[in-house]
């Protein structure tokens, strides 16, 4: 099986945890089957969805190797591997490749903010140099980095570098997209790191992105994948259809809703926002896929950002349940009977909040 290029749908896999705060390698291993038997194109453990920042680097590690083994032949790995630390990521990019791995992934390097050119040049094309056999990928979040590897940076690293092939934009900025597409020319792989923007990105003339590095697939694998398939054919009707149909799980990626603190006797209102992978992992363990949610300092939503997360779910249950119901052959489970558990939502928020 040879990865030649980025396309279809890649799902950033969350790691599921037990109640004493392991990973749960059972829940995994079912996790892994229901992408692979759902169709989907690649796997991207060890992500931000899959909270590398609280995973110490040994079961980094067991992670990545726990999806190869899982997948056998039936889809492609792209391990997640960056770090704020070149050395780091360098040990885990080895690592990755060696136990299988088609391609890596590098996030831009948070924290300690380097510029564009340090990212290139300490950074990036450092890996990419000791990882010449293998597809290395840029990721490009300056929202959660702090930091950004520039569209020119990025395309003098791909003709500096043949085996910088791809990159995973989660910038939001189409505009940047566009320039990037310009730069880096025709046969370089763009994939979207949103969701909710993965039909512009591959409809865009000027941006024609191949593929998505979806949250929302961990839930809805086929769907995505057929979403992002009829939009790289040019199937605009079939992809948009699927894109609307997608749109509530697109929206609870990130849930921010306002709740009410109150200190010495005044009530004061504070908008909370839940960000990745709270919200899916919220919505998993509502649809029983896993058992518990996230390491601290990750912990719950309040009653209200559930409230959205639970209403997406039924919103697509009641509109099109074709997209949710291999969860139920796949887990055990009734849909019906879990959407409609107020006292099963009601636990999965902080108590008195």
């Amino acid at each position: 099986m040879e990865l030649r290029r980025f396309e279809g749908a890649w799902t950033a896999l969350v790691t599921p945890f037990t109640r004493s705060d392991r990973i749960s390698w059972p829940e995994f291993e079912r996790l892994v089957d229901f992408q692979v038997s759902q169709g989907i194109t690649g796997l991207v453990p060890t992500g931000t969805t899959g909270e590398s920042p609280t995973l110490t680097w040994g079961e980094h590690n067991k992670v990545i190797e726990a999806t190869l083994r899982l997948r056998g032949s039936r889809c492609f790995v792209l391990a997640g591997t960056g770090s704020n630390s070149t050395a780091e990521a360098l040990r885990g990019s080895h690592h990755a490749l060696e136990a299988g791995a088609e391609a890596v992934l590098l996030v831009d390097c948070y924290y300690n903010g380097p510029s564009s050119l340090e990212l290139r040049r300490e950074y990036h094309g450092v890996i990419a140099d000791a990882c010449r056999g293998a597809k290395v990928v840029p990721y490009i979040i300056p929202g959660r980095s702090g930091t950004a590897l520039a569209p020119e940076d990025l395309a003098l690293l791909a003709l500096e570098h043949p085996n910088v092939r791809a990159v995973k934009e989660a910038t939001g900025d189409l505009a940047r997209m566009a320039a990037t597409r310009t730069l880096v020319g025709a046969d370089f792989d763009i994939l979207s790191g949103d969701d909710n923007l993965t039909p512009a990105m591959m409809s865009a003339p000027a941006i024609r992105a191949s593929g998505v590095v979806s949250v929302v697939s961990n839930v809805a694998p086929a769907a995505v994948e057929r979403m992002a398939r009829a939009l790289a054919q040019g199937n605009r009707s079939e992809g948009d259809r699927l894109a609307n149909a997608l749109e509530p799980l697109f929206g609870i990626v990130t849930v921010t809703v306002a709740s009410e603190r109150t200190i010495a006797g005044r009530t004061l209102t504070v908008r909370d926002k839940f960000r990745n992978p709270l919200p899916i992992k919220t919505l998993m363990r509502g649809l029983g896929m896993i058992r518990a949610g996230c390491r601290r300092p990750l912990g719950h939503m309040t009653r209200a950002g559930v409230a959205v997360v639970r209403e997406a779910a039924r919103a697509v249950w009641r509109a099109n349940p074709e997209i949710l119901a291999p969860i139920e052959t796949a887990f055990g489970v009734s849909l019906d009977h879990r959407l409609s558990n107020d006292e099963l939502w009601a636990s999965l928020a902080y108590p008195n909040d």
